[in-house]
């Protein structure tokens, strides 16, 4: 009788967002991530979902997210509330975000 195969468990995957708000729109992105912020963090395999304003400019951001894998964040994508923010946050975004993903561990 065979065993049955154990596939590795995917890896963390850590995420930094860069977004930018229309002109003076900043503030909008920041009520917006405080009515998000509680429904992602209740996601299972959500690590850290936390938003930082870009030191000097108010209409700039990085959202540094931490998923336990690929497959919690594969779920996340396609939430019913992000679908819902996506579209809400189109009304002051001034395009789409850059997502560069980082090594889960540091290197040095």
């Amino acid at each position: 009788m065979s065993q049955p195969s154990q596939q590795p468990r995917s890896q963390p995957v850590r995420l930094h967002v860069h977004i930018t708000t229309l002109p003076g729109r900043g503030r909008d992105q920041i009520a917006a991530y405080e009515r998000l912020a509680p429904l992602v963090r209740a996601e299972e395999g959500c690590l850290q979902y936390d938003l930082h304003q870009v030191l000097g400019d108010a209409d700039r951001f990085v959202l540094v997210e931490h998923w336990a894998s690929r497959e919690a964040l594969a779920a996340h994508d396609v939430a019913p509330h992000m679908t819902a923010a996506a579209t809400a946050n189109s009304a002051f975004r001034a395009g789409p975000v850059q997502v560069v993903e980082i090594a889960a561990d540091p290197v040095a």
